[in-house]
């Protein structure tokens, strides 16, 4: 069965409700039908139904399953329950080697009475439940197939032989040809069968144990046929079977007559000399089904297995879930052995649900408290919205490069083309943006061309112009081409006031004289 949830035995609930039980400060609520009060034979055993069968519940994991064994009795007007049945956690190795304060009450209970049966099932890996690969599995087979592991089982064996559960059924590795647990045997069956070996071989090494080895997989083919996975007639004592009212819309008929079915189970424990169980069964796909109810009940009374555990929390089962009325009805009265004076009236949904009693519902209600978790709706700000707004402004980030634009636009200002040209750019920003780029490097071009426009250069030459204006300060000499020449220039005598007052006709004694 792919039901995950009902193998985590809950260690803690068993422990403090063995502590209320202790102190005497709680009494125990059974579930809405357990407190029906039934006209029936209270101490006749109803041999007319499953006469030498031993019967039994799935209640609870922890203490609180072998409490209401005696709950479930009541119900059934007085039927004893031989049958104890439990799950180890699969979650750590500390906790498939069975600590002592979980198995003792089961054992206790087990020892009151000399024909009752303990059965345990027993996961054959650690994270049985966490879903690994079908390589993470195969690796692990290989190794328990290699002895890593015999350790562990047989502390388990210590443990159970220490509480005197000594001839305790071990379930092991339970639905091995399925899919929902890490002990499944699709992986590598071959390993899976030696590993098997080797934990038995541990477990019956510890003096003192009568174990019994059940070899219980899922009715039908699933992932691989069960028969693939059988791991030899001297380590099996029991071919088990668990078998749900599934799939939907399916009959008993096809149960029975299906590959490796019912049928199949009866047919191969026959060959191989072994007696047969039913760990689990129960209601489950086709809701409220009374016809599996009766279908199943004859058919071990039929078969006589040696014990048989119906689950019974919903959706499977027809004492602790109200969902099933009809189905219940069924089974009360083949427990009893004759039809009783049952009450109709609705049962009051709310009394099999005091295990949750420290209702920690209502303590998640002090959450909702937190909810002004409006205070986030300021979270949701447009104000973080607008930052990647600017994470686009550093994009056109290279807008520097049309700042040449500005210097051209003192002379192309009256051109009103250039103008509107930038305007249309910012609006389509992040679409023009290759198209700006070979703008600018035209508008370079224009640029060197007022570069030489400063020709005004020349226009400082006119400033020496008035220079010449002090000529008639001096006079010049006419010394000829080739003197000016090596000289640099003409010659130019400065007008002195002397020169006039003496009245010295300088320039042309200076012709008499000079020879050139």
């Amino acid at each position: 069965m792919a039901s995950a949830y009902r193998r985590r035995p809950r260690a803690w609930l068993g422990v403090f409700t063995a502590g209320l039980l202790a102190s005497g400060s709680v009494l125990l609520s059974a579930p809405a039908q357990a407190a029906e009060s039934v006209t029936a034979p209270a101490a006749e055993d109803p041999g007319p139904a499953l006469a030498g069968v031993a019967m039994g519940a799935f209640l609870d994991s922890g203490r609180l399953g072998v409490t209401r064994i005696g709950q479930l009795e009541r119900w059934l007007g007085g039927h004893e329950l031989r049958v104890g049945h439990t799950y180890l956690p699969g979650d750590l190795w500390s906790d498939i080697e069975g600590q002592p304060g979980f198995l003792e009450a089961w054992a206790d209970w087990r020892n009151s009475r000399t024909d009752r049966m303990f059965v345990l099932n027993v996961p054959m890996l650690e994270r049985n439940e966490a879903r690994l690969s079908d390589r993470e599995v195969r690796r692990q087979l290989q190794l328990g197939a290699a002895g890593y592991y015999d350790h562990h089982f047989t502390a388990l064996a210590e443990h159970l032989v220490e509480q005197g559960a000594l001839d305790t059924v071990v379930v092991l590795g339970w639905e091995m040809n399925g899919t929902t647990y890490s002990h499944r045997c699709a992986p590598d069956p071959t390993a899976w069968k030696k590993y098997w070996n080797r934990i038995v071989t541990a477990m019956r090494s510890v003096p003192g144990q009568k174990f019994r080895f059940d070899f219980n997989p899922s009715r039908g083919l699933d992932a691989i046929p069960w028969t693939e996975c059988y791991p030899g007639d001297d380590v099996v004592d029991i071919i088990g079977m668990d078998s749900y009212d599934q799939p939907a819309g399916i009959g008993f008929d096809r149960h029975v007559s299906e590959p490796y079915g019912l049928q199949k189970q009866v047919d191969f424990a026959a060959e191989h000399g072994k007696q047969i169980s039913y760990p689990e069964w129960g209601l489950f796909r086709n809701g409220d089904n009374p016809e599996y109810m009766r279908r199943m009940l004859d058919w071990m009374k039929q078969h006589k297995p040696l014990y048989h555990t119906i689950t019974d929390y919903c959706p499977h089962g027809v004492w602790q879930c109200d969902d099933n009325p009809q189905s219940s009805l069924v089974f009360r009265q083949a427990m009893y052995g004759t039809e009783p004076e049952l009450p109709t009236e609705p049962t009051d949904p709310t009394l099999p649900e005091p295990k949750p009693e420290p209702k920690p519902e209502p303590k998640p209600e002090p959450k909702p408290e937190p909810k002004p978790e409006p205070k986030p709706e300021p979270k949701p700000e447009p104000k973080p919205e607008p930052k990647p707004e600017p994470k686009p402004e550093p994009k056109p980030e290279p807008k520097p490069e049309p700042k040449p634009e500005p210097k051209p636009e003192p002379k192309p200002e009256p051109e009103p083309k250039p103008e509107p040209k930038p305007e249309p750019k910012p609006e389509p920003k992040p679409e023009p943006k290759p198209e700006p780029k070979p703008e600018p490097k035209p508008e370079p071009k224009p640029e060197p061309k007022p570069e030489p426009k400063p020709e005004p250069k020349p226009e400082p030459k006119p400033e020496p112009k008035p220079e010449p204006k002090p000529e008639p300060d001096c006079w010049t000499v006419d010394l000829g081409s080739w003197v000016e020449n090596w000289l640099g220039g003409s010659l130019c005598v400065p007008k002195d006031d002397w020169k006039d007052d003496v009245d010295l006709d300088w320039q042309n004694t200076l012709k008499e004289v000079w020879p050139f």
